[in-house]
């Protein structure tokens, strides 16, 4: 065989090659939309496009009546359900904190304190559709953020949740 011949062989193994590598990457590898894209909150604020979070916690008087308070925000021209859940890791248990609801203005998830003993994940889903089965994003905390302030008054509280969600916001994304 001359050198030209030889050549264009390994050239057109190489495309051959190229075409099947393509074919691979393109029908065999998961689709973005298949799987939820999940973020890792380390903060008492979280915010990124079309969702804002802040933790607070308001003391009871005693550990058992201590709860914790998450107030979520949503855009529902981005994300129209958000659901709330508690996991073990461990055992992969599953507790509903807050049921799928339409995002509003704010919600409020209320949690006993103690129940991150036995349910330390917890994974805020945001669904871009309300018939939507997997959610579009999953923020997902594990336990409370160690910067979450406790109050002794709710109203205190309250103001506290509403002034670090818009700081948040103004701030851009905060892990």
């Amino acid at each position: 065989m001359n050198e030209v011949g030889s050549r264009g062989s390994g050239e057109c193994r190489r495309r051959r090659a190229v075409a099947a590598l393509s074919w691979i990457l393109v029908f065999c590898s998961p689709t973005f939309a298949e799987e939820p894209r999940e973020v890792h909150g380390s903060s008492d604020a979280y915010s990124a496009q079309g969702v804002t979070l802040a933790w607070g916690i308001l003391r009871g008087s005693d550990e058992a009546s201590t709860q914790v308070v998450l107030r979520v925000v949503a855009d529902p021209h981005v994300y129209a359900t958000i659901a709330v859940a508690g996991k073990n890791p461990f055992s992969g248990q599953e507790r509903v904190l807050q049921p799928a609801t339409a995002a509003s203005a704010s919600i409020d998830v209320r949690v006993p304190r103690p129940q991150y003993a036995d349910f330390p994940r917890t994974e805020v889903r945001f669904y871009a559709a309300a018939s939507a089965t997997a959610p579009a994003l999953v923020v997902y905390y594990l336990g409370v953020p160690d910067t979450t302030p406790e109050f002794l008054d709710a109203t205190r509280l309250d103001a506290y949740l509403t002034d670090r969600i818009a700081r948040a916001r103004a701030g851009g994304k905060t892990p």
